[in-house]
Protein backbone atom coordinates (compact mmCIF):
# COMPACT_ATOMS: atom_id res chain seq x y z
CA UNK A 1 0.00 0.00 0.00
CA UNK A 2 1.51 3.26 -1.10
CA UNK A 3 2.05 6.26 1.11
CA UNK A 4 -0.32 9.13 0.79
CA UNK A 5 0.95 12.70 0.82
CA UNK A 6 -1.00 15.16 2.91
CA UNK A 7 -0.92 18.83 1.99
CA UNK A 8 -0.86 21.10 5.00
CA UNK A 9 -3.10 24.13 4.57
CA UNK A 10 -1.32 27.44 4.65
CA UNK A 11 -2.62 29.84 7.33
CA UNK A 12 -5.06 32.38 5.92
CA UNK A 13 -5.77 36.01 6.66
CA UNK A 14 -8.87 34.88 8.63
CA UNK A 15 -6.65 32.61 10.75
CA UNK A 16 -4.43 35.55 11.60
CA UNK A 17 -7.45 37.72 12.40
CA UNK A 18 -8.85 35.15 14.83
CA UNK A 19 -5.47 34.63 16.47
CA UNK A 20 -4.86 38.35 16.93
CA UNK A 21 -8.46 39.15 17.86
CA UNK A 22 -8.92 41.68 15.07
CA UNK A 23 -10.89 41.90 11.85
CA UNK A 24 -9.65 40.52 8.52
CA UNK A 25 -9.69 44.10 7.23
CA UNK A 26 -7.17 45.09 9.91
CA UNK A 27 -4.91 42.18 8.92
CA UNK A 28 -5.19 43.30 5.29
CA UNK A 29 -4.14 46.84 6.22
CA UNK A 30 -1.07 45.55 8.06
CA UNK A 31 -0.18 43.13 5.22
CA UNK A 32 -0.36 45.97 2.70
CA UNK A 33 1.77 48.32 4.79
CA UNK A 34 -0.97 50.88 5.37
CA UNK A 35 -0.50 53.27 8.26
CA UNK A 36 -4.10 53.55 9.49
CA UNK A 37 -3.60 50.88 12.15
CA UNK A 38 -2.60 51.60 15.74
CA UNK A 39 0.94 50.63 16.67
CA UNK A 40 -0.07 48.15 19.39
CA UNK A 41 -2.62 46.50 17.09
CA UNK A 42 -0.07 46.35 14.28
CA UNK A 43 2.47 44.64 16.55
CA UNK A 44 -0.15 42.11 17.69
CA UNK A 45 -1.06 41.27 14.09
CA UNK A 46 2.61 40.93 13.08
CA UNK A 47 3.26 38.66 16.05
CA UNK A 48 0.34 36.44 14.98
CA UNK A 49 1.65 36.34 11.41
CA UNK A 50 5.06 35.19 12.67
CA UNK A 51 3.61 32.61 15.05
CA UNK A 52 1.27 31.12 12.45
CA UNK A 53 3.77 31.36 9.59
CA UNK A 54 1.45 33.54 7.51
CA UNK A 55 2.96 35.09 4.38
CA UNK A 56 0.98 37.81 2.57
CA UNK A 57 0.35 36.94 -1.06
CA UNK A 58 2.11 39.56 -3.18
CA UNK A 59 0.06 38.78 -6.27
CA UNK A 60 -3.17 39.22 -4.33
CA UNK A 61 -1.89 42.49 -2.90
CA UNK A 62 -1.04 43.68 -6.41
CA UNK A 63 -4.54 42.86 -7.66
CA UNK A 64 -6.04 44.94 -4.84
CA UNK A 65 -3.61 47.83 -4.92
CA UNK A 66 -2.48 47.81 -8.55
CA UNK A 67 1.15 47.52 -7.38
CA UNK A 68 3.62 44.73 -6.70
CA UNK A 69 5.90 47.04 -4.64
CA UNK A 70 8.83 45.81 -6.68
CA UNK A 71 11.40 47.93 -8.51
CA UNK A 72 13.31 46.53 -11.49
CA UNK A 73 16.98 47.36 -11.96
CA UNK A 74 18.53 46.85 -15.41
CA UNK A 75 22.31 47.12 -15.75
CA UNK A 76 25.16 45.83 -17.88
CA UNK A 77 27.70 44.76 -15.27
CA UNK A 78 28.21 44.15 -11.58
CA UNK A 79 31.99 44.35 -11.89
CA UNK A 80 32.46 48.12 -11.71
CA UNK A 81 32.96 49.88 -8.39
CA UNK A 82 30.33 52.54 -9.10
CA UNK A 83 27.65 50.04 -10.12
CA UNK A 84 28.17 47.93 -7.01
CA UNK A 85 28.01 50.93 -4.69
CA UNK A 86 24.90 52.27 -6.39
CA UNK A 87 23.18 48.89 -6.39
CA UNK A 88 23.85 48.57 -2.67
CA UNK A 89 22.34 52.01 -2.07
CA UNK A 90 19.36 51.24 -4.31
CA UNK A 91 18.68 48.05 -2.36
CA UNK A 92 18.77 49.85 0.97
CA UNK A 93 16.65 52.79 -0.17
CA UNK A 94 14.05 50.50 -1.75
CA UNK A 95 13.81 48.45 1.43
CA UNK A 96 13.31 51.57 3.52
CA UNK A 97 10.38 52.53 1.28
CA UNK A 98 8.83 49.06 1.43
CA UNK A 99 9.89 47.87 -2.03
CA UNK A 100 11.82 44.79 -3.13
CA UNK A 101 14.19 44.61 -6.12
CA UNK A 102 14.36 42.49 -9.24
CA UNK A 103 17.71 42.66 -11.06
CA UNK A 104 18.27 42.00 -14.76
CA UNK A 105 21.75 41.99 -16.29
CA UNK A 106 21.96 42.92 -19.96
CA UNK A 107 24.74 41.32 -22.00
CA UNK A 108 25.39 44.22 -24.35
CA UNK A 109 24.37 47.88 -24.70
CA UNK A 110 22.02 47.39 -27.65
CA UNK A 111 18.39 48.22 -28.33
CA UNK A 112 17.51 44.53 -28.37
CA UNK A 113 19.18 43.88 -25.00
CA UNK A 114 17.49 46.83 -23.30
CA UNK A 115 14.07 45.93 -24.72
CA UNK A 116 14.56 42.32 -23.59
CA UNK A 117 15.46 43.43 -20.06
CA UNK A 118 12.36 45.61 -19.84
CA UNK A 119 10.15 42.75 -21.03
CA UNK A 120 11.62 40.33 -18.50
CA UNK A 121 11.24 42.80 -15.65
CA UNK A 122 7.63 43.57 -16.56
CA UNK A 123 6.93 39.84 -16.68
CA UNK A 124 8.19 39.69 -13.08
CA UNK A 125 5.61 42.29 -12.08
CA UNK A 126 7.78 45.34 -11.34
CA UNK A 127 6.12 48.72 -10.80
CA UNK A 128 8.97 50.78 -12.24
CA UNK A 129 12.54 50.46 -13.48
CA UNK A 130 15.91 52.04 -12.71
CA UNK A 131 18.07 51.79 -15.84
CA UNK A 132 21.79 51.88 -14.98
CA UNK A 133 23.21 52.64 -18.40
CA UNK A 134 26.49 54.22 -19.50
CA UNK A 135 26.80 53.61 -23.24
CA UNK A 136 25.78 56.36 -25.63
CA UNK A 137 24.04 54.02 -28.08
CA UNK A 138 21.27 53.36 -25.54
CA UNK A 139 19.52 56.49 -26.78
CA UNK A 140 17.71 54.46 -29.45
CA UNK A 141 16.92 51.71 -26.98
CA UNK A 142 15.32 54.06 -24.51
CA UNK A 143 12.76 55.05 -27.14
CA UNK A 144 11.39 51.50 -27.02
CA UNK A 145 10.22 51.65 -23.38
CA UNK A 146 6.45 51.22 -22.88
CA UNK A 147 4.53 54.47 -22.52
CA UNK A 148 3.53 55.24 -18.96
CA UNK A 149 6.15 52.98 -17.36
CA UNK A 150 7.87 54.75 -14.42
CA UNK A 151 11.54 54.86 -15.40
CA UNK A 152 14.58 56.63 -13.97
CA UNK A 153 17.87 56.50 -15.85
CA UNK A 154 21.26 56.53 -14.16
CA UNK A 155 24.37 57.79 -16.00
CA UNK A 156 22.80 58.00 -19.43
CA UNK A 157 22.77 60.56 -22.23
CA UNK A 158 21.33 64.04 -22.38
CA UNK A 159 17.78 62.90 -23.12
CA UNK A 160 15.05 64.94 -21.51
CA UNK A 161 12.06 62.56 -21.69
CA UNK A 162 13.02 60.51 -18.59
CA UNK A 163 14.30 61.60 -15.17
CA UNK A 164 18.07 61.14 -15.02
CA UNK A 165 20.22 60.72 -11.90
CA UNK A 166 23.98 61.01 -12.21
CA UNK A 167 27.09 62.30 -10.53
CA UNK A 168 28.31 65.69 -11.71
CA UNK A 169 30.78 64.30 -14.23
CA UNK A 170 31.65 67.69 -15.70
CA UNK A 171 32.54 68.99 -12.24
CA UNK A 172 34.72 65.90 -11.68
CA UNK A 173 36.80 66.65 -14.78
CA UNK A 174 37.03 70.33 -13.92
CA UNK A 175 38.05 69.82 -10.27
CA UNK A 176 40.80 67.34 -11.14
CA UNK A 177 42.25 69.55 -13.86
CA UNK A 178 42.04 72.77 -11.85
CA UNK A 179 43.80 71.14 -8.91
CA UNK A 180 46.79 70.18 -11.04
CA UNK A 181 46.95 73.58 -12.74
CA UNK A 182 46.75 75.34 -9.37
CA UNK A 183 49.79 73.34 -8.25
CA UNK A 184 51.74 74.98 -11.10
CA UNK A 185 51.75 72.31 -13.81
CA UNK A 186 51.98 73.73 -17.33
CA UNK A 187 49.26 71.43 -18.63
CA UNK A 188 47.45 68.21 -17.67
CA UNK A 189 47.40 64.96 -19.63
CA UNK A 190 44.33 62.75 -19.50
CA UNK A 191 43.59 59.00 -19.47
CA UNK A 192 39.85 58.71 -20.26
CA UNK A 193 37.58 55.68 -19.96
CA UNK A 194 36.07 53.90 -22.99
CA UNK A 195 34.91 56.10 -25.86
CA UNK A 196 31.39 54.67 -25.54
CA UNK A 197 31.04 55.75 -21.90
CA UNK A 198 28.88 58.76 -21.14
CA UNK A 199 30.71 59.42 -17.85
CA UNK A 200 34.11 59.22 -19.54
CA UNK A 201 32.97 61.61 -22.29
CA UNK A 202 31.73 64.19 -19.79
CA UNK A 203 34.93 64.09 -17.75
CA UNK A 204 37.08 64.27 -20.88
CA UNK A 205 35.16 67.26 -22.28
CA UNK A 206 35.41 69.10 -18.94
CA UNK A 207 39.16 68.42 -18.76
CA UNK A 208 39.67 69.91 -22.23
CA UNK A 209 37.39 72.89 -21.57
CA UNK A 210 39.19 73.68 -18.32
CA UNK A 211 42.57 73.69 -20.07
CA UNK A 212 41.27 75.92 -22.86
CA UNK A 213 39.73 78.35 -20.36
CA UNK A 214 43.12 78.63 -18.66
CA UNK A 215 44.87 79.21 -21.99
CA UNK A 216 46.79 75.93 -21.75
CA UNK A 217 47.70 73.32 -24.32
CA UNK A 218 45.20 70.42 -24.64
CA UNK A 219 47.35 67.29 -25.16
CA UNK A 220 46.18 64.22 -27.03
CA UNK A 221 44.33 61.78 -24.79
CA UNK A 222 46.03 58.62 -23.57
CA UNK A 223 43.16 56.19 -24.09
CA UNK A 224 42.22 53.74 -21.33
CA UNK A 225 39.33 51.34 -20.72
CA UNK A 226 38.66 51.67 -16.94
CA UNK A 227 41.03 48.80 -16.02
CA UNK A 228 44.27 49.06 -14.06
CA UNK A 229 45.89 47.15 -16.92
CA UNK A 230 45.07 49.92 -19.38
CA UNK A 231 46.53 52.50 -17.00
CA UNK A 232 49.66 50.37 -16.70
CA UNK A 233 50.02 50.22 -20.50
CA UNK A 234 49.68 54.00 -20.73
CA UNK A 235 52.24 54.40 -17.97
CA UNK A 236 54.76 52.20 -19.77
CA UNK A 237 54.27 54.21 -22.98
CA UNK A 238 55.06 57.54 -21.31
CA UNK A 239 57.57 56.45 -18.67
CA UNK A 240 60.58 57.84 -20.55
CA UNK A 241 59.01 61.21 -21.30
CA UNK A 242 60.02 64.25 -19.26
CA UNK A 243 57.37 66.61 -20.63
CA UNK A 244 54.45 64.95 -18.77
CA UNK A 245 54.27 66.16 -15.17
CA UNK A 246 50.54 65.87 -14.41
CA UNK A 247 47.92 63.28 -15.35
CA UNK A 248 44.18 63.07 -14.66
CA UNK A 249 43.00 59.45 -14.88
CA UNK A 250 39.25 59.03 -15.31
CA UNK A 251 39.01 56.40 -12.56
CA UNK A 252 41.12 55.20 -9.63
CA UNK A 253 41.90 51.80 -11.16
CA UNK A 254 43.62 53.36 -14.17
CA UNK A 255 45.49 55.71 -11.83
CA UNK A 256 46.73 52.66 -9.91
CA UNK A 257 48.05 51.10 -13.11
CA UNK A 258 49.75 54.36 -14.05
CA UNK A 259 51.52 54.61 -10.71
CA UNK A 260 52.76 51.03 -10.93
CA UNK A 261 54.26 51.58 -14.38
CA UNK A 262 55.90 54.85 -13.35
CA UNK A 263 57.32 53.32 -10.16
CA UNK A 264 58.79 50.44 -12.19
CA UNK A 265 60.41 52.96 -14.54
CA UNK A 266 62.03 54.77 -11.61
CA UNK A 267 59.68 57.76 -11.75
CA UNK A 268 58.62 59.39 -8.50
CA UNK A 269 54.94 60.14 -7.83
CA UNK A 270 54.37 63.01 -7.24
CA UNK A 271 57.97 64.25 -7.60
CA UNK A 272 58.19 63.56 -11.33
CA UNK A 273 54.51 63.06 -12.18
CA UNK A 274 51.41 64.08 -10.22
CA UNK A 275 48.35 61.86 -10.64
CA UNK A 276 44.66 62.46 -9.88
CA UNK A 277 42.05 59.70 -10.11
CA UNK A 278 38.28 59.72 -9.97
CA UNK A 279 35.66 57.83 -7.88
CA UNK A 280 37.49 57.69 -4.50
CA UNK A 281 37.28 53.93 -4.11
CA UNK A 282 37.67 52.51 -0.63
CA UNK A 283 41.23 51.40 -1.49
CA UNK A 284 42.45 54.71 -2.97
CA UNK A 285 43.71 55.99 0.39
CA UNK A 286 45.88 52.85 0.62
CA UNK A 287 47.62 53.25 -2.76
CA UNK A 288 51.27 54.26 -2.59
CA UNK A 289 51.32 57.14 -2.50
CA UNK A 290 47.71 57.64 -1.29
CA UNK A 291 45.74 58.82 -4.31
CA UNK A 292 44.37 62.30 -4.80
CA UNK A 293 40.98 61.71 -6.41
CA UNK A 294 37.51 63.11 -7.04
CA UNK A 295 34.93 61.59 -4.71
CA UNK A 296 31.71 60.41 -6.34
CA UNK A 297 28.71 59.97 -4.05
CA UNK A 298 27.39 56.74 -5.56
CA UNK A 299 25.25 56.12 -2.49
CA UNK A 300 23.42 59.42 -3.01
CA UNK A 301 22.90 58.60 -6.69
CA UNK A 302 21.31 55.27 -5.73
CA UNK A 303 19.03 56.88 -3.14
CA UNK A 304 17.96 59.62 -5.53
CA UNK A 305 17.17 57.10 -8.26
CA UNK A 306 14.92 55.05 -5.97
CA UNK A 307 13.10 58.07 -4.57
CA UNK A 308 12.55 59.40 -8.09
CA UNK A 309 11.07 56.15 -9.45
CA UNK A 310 8.92 55.59 -6.35
CA UNK A 311 7.55 59.13 -6.71
CA UNK A 312 6.46 58.22 -10.23
CA UNK A 313 4.98 54.90 -9.13
CA UNK A 314 2.97 56.38 -6.29
CA UNK A 315 2.11 59.83 -7.61
CA UNK A 316 2.03 59.46 -11.39
CA UNK A 317 4.21 61.00 -14.13
CA UNK A 318 6.59 63.77 -13.16
CA UNK A 319 8.32 66.44 -15.21
CA UNK A 320 11.62 64.84 -16.30
CA UNK A 321 14.61 66.41 -14.60
CA UNK A 322 18.34 65.81 -14.34
CA UNK A 323 19.46 65.24 -10.75
CA UNK A 324 23.21 65.61 -10.23
CA UNK A 325 24.83 64.26 -7.06
CA UNK A 326 27.74 66.46 -5.92
CA UNK A 327 31.41 65.50 -6.30
CA UNK A 328 34.44 66.85 -4.46
CA UNK A 329 38.21 66.65 -4.59
CA UNK A 330 39.99 64.53 -1.96
CA UNK A 331 43.60 65.71 -1.82
CA UNK A 332 46.17 63.11 -0.78
CA UNK A 333 49.84 62.51 -1.53
CA UNK A 334 49.91 61.63 -5.25
CA UNK A 335 49.93 65.27 -6.32
CA UNK A 336 52.39 68.08 -5.70
CA UNK A 337 54.08 71.04 -7.31
CA UNK A 338 56.27 70.32 -10.37
CA UNK A 339 60.00 70.31 -9.93
CA UNK A 340 61.69 73.49 -11.03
Amino acid sequence: MGTRSVRVREPSMNDVARHAGVSSQTVSRVANGLDNVGESTKERVLASMRELGYRPNSAARALRSGRFRDIGVAMFTLSSYGNMRMLDAITQAASELGYSLTLDLMREPTQRAVSGAVTRLLDQGVDGIVMMIEAELTDSAMAELPAGLPVVVNTSTARTDYPVVDGDQAAAGRLATEHLLDLGHRTVWHVPGPVSSYSAMRRRDAWAATLRAAGREVPEVLQGDWTAESGYRVGLSIAERDDITAIFASNDQMALGLMRALHEAGKDVPGDVSIVGCDDTTESASYWPPLTTVHQDFEEQGRQAVHAVVAEIENGPVTPARILAPVWLVERSSTGRPRA
